[in-house]
């Protein structure tokens, strides 16, 4: 009975969430949503900002279950972009809640480990595709594959927030990662005496 009240809860503040955002997400709310006792928020979660922490954590881990399956079948950089597309597309709401949690936890310390959390499972299944996207390319051994996927991970939140203010600049942006996408395809199909003169060069430049 309390695990079931405890997920109503979850559920009620990440309902709260998308429809009020933070600064309407009171404990009041929350509960009506959740449809139980608002003492039970603090009785379960100690306070709404810890409520609030469970709920992105949860709420990550159930998005990225629902694309895990997309993400295992990325085999390049373009195909994880277009991913990337469809995710911001049906996760708009989402990703918004996402940032203004990003944006909570500088005012809210006890929101960032949560937040973090959130962030990194999202980290994990980008840096496993990245590692077979970059394998078969002179960039593999340059590249800090955990540090570029933390990096797309913010680009996504960053560029869903630019689309709200600069639809056209966001698109460009996005054009951009898959100019990218299309060099590193071409890196793929080099052959072996071209690529073994690319990381020559890669490793000259990185003396």
């Amino acid at each position: 009975m309390a695990a079931d009240t405890r997920e109503k809860l979850v559920r009620g503040a990440l309902e709260t969430l998308r429809t009020r955002g933070m600064a309407g997400a009171s404990a009041r709310h929350i509960a009506a949503t959740a449809g139980v006792n608002q003492a039970l928020v603090f009785h379960h979660f100690g306070s709404v900002h810890g409520l609030l922490a469970a709920a992105c954590e949860f709420g990550a881990r159930e998005q990225v279950d629902a694309y895990r399956a997309g993400f295992q079948r990325v085999r390049s950089l373009t195909e994880l972009l277009e991913l990337g597309r469809t995710i911001r597309a049906d996760e708009r709401t989402d990703l918004a809640m996402l940032a203004q949690l990003l944006a909570g936890a500088q005012a809210a310390p006890e929101l960032a480990p949560a937040t973090a959390a959130g962030l990194a499972l999202w980290s994990e299944e980008i840096e496993r595709v990245l590692h077979r996207v970059l394998t078969a390319t002179p960039l593999a051994e340059f590249v800090d594959v955990g540090g570029l996927s933390r990096a797309v991970t913010a680009a996504f939140i960053g560029l869903d927030l630019y689309e709200g203010v600069d639809p056209k600049e966001a698109d460009r942006a996005i054009a951009s990662l898959e100019q990218l996408g299309r060099l590193i395809a071409v890196l793929e199909d080099l052959g072996p005496v071209t690529r073994l003169a690319i990381r020559t060069q890669l490793r000259r430049g990185t003396r």
